[in-house]
């Protein structure tokens, strides 16, 4: 019973963790080198893209979707999708699609002569499922060391761990005030239970000892 305890906490810390990982916002330091619009059509990892129905027709199996290429400071590539999350989920109310991507183009540059920005981001890069994190900000930093400390992380997971202890805590309490007693309770009239069965077998016992020991006539 213990393993499947520990099992059951440690897929649920798990899954919670890939939940906060995908959708919190994170930052990339890289250098643009292109944007550019593809038809995109949807399949298993449909769930990995914007919904249908942000600034686009309902039931439609593939869109236009716009792209922003970088490079990383470590000379690796990194490619985001750049979709509207309209008022839905993850919550970031983004409507400014277009206006991102001509940011994106306006700060394209070379290897040799680079700007660096911060790309502000939620969602993973999978090349093998085609999955792309959606670019929700974009903003030029000074060089490719500049260090970000990322606030709104700081402040929701602050928000959560405060929000989970006092769960923690009710929990404790109504526990303590509602259910132990009753188990206790409980503990108490099954004591009492096979106390009185003892007894009463301890009797039927004796008894019956008392015919053995009758001679027979």
């Amino acid at each position: 019973m213990r393993y499947a305890k520990w099992t059951f906490w440690t897929v649920l810390a798990v899954l919670v963790f890939a939940f906060l990982h995908y959708t919190l916002p994170q930052h990339d330091i890289v250098r643009i080198t292109g944007t550019y619009e593809k038809r995109v059509d949807f399949g298993a990892n449909s769930i990995f893209w914007a919904s249908p129905d942000t600034g686009n027709a309902a039931g439609t199996v593939n869109r236009d979707v716009f792209f922003i290429q970088t490079i990383r400071p470590n000379g690796k590539p990194m490619v985001y999708r750049n979709e509207d999350t309209g008022w839905g989920w993850p919550p970031y109310f983004k409507l400014d699609t277009s206006n991102l991507q001509a940011e994106a183009a306006d700060l394209i540059s070379t290897k040799d002569d680079p700007k660096w920005v911060v790309i502000t981001h939620y969602g993973w890069r999978n090349e093998f499922l085609s999955i792309y994190p959606n670019a929700v900000g974009i903003r030029p930093v000074d060089g490719p060391d500049v260090r970000i400390i990322p606030w709104v992380n700081i402040v929701i997971l602050t928000l959560l761990a405060l929000a989970i202890f006092m769960l923690r805590r009710m929990w404790l309490q109504f526990r303590e005030r509602t259910i132990d007693p009753v188990l206790e309770d409980l503990d108490e009239a099954g004591d009492a239970a096979r106390a009185r069965a003892k007894g009463l077998w301890g009797r039927l016992a004796a008894w019956l000892v008392t015919w053995r020991g009758k001679p027979r006539r």
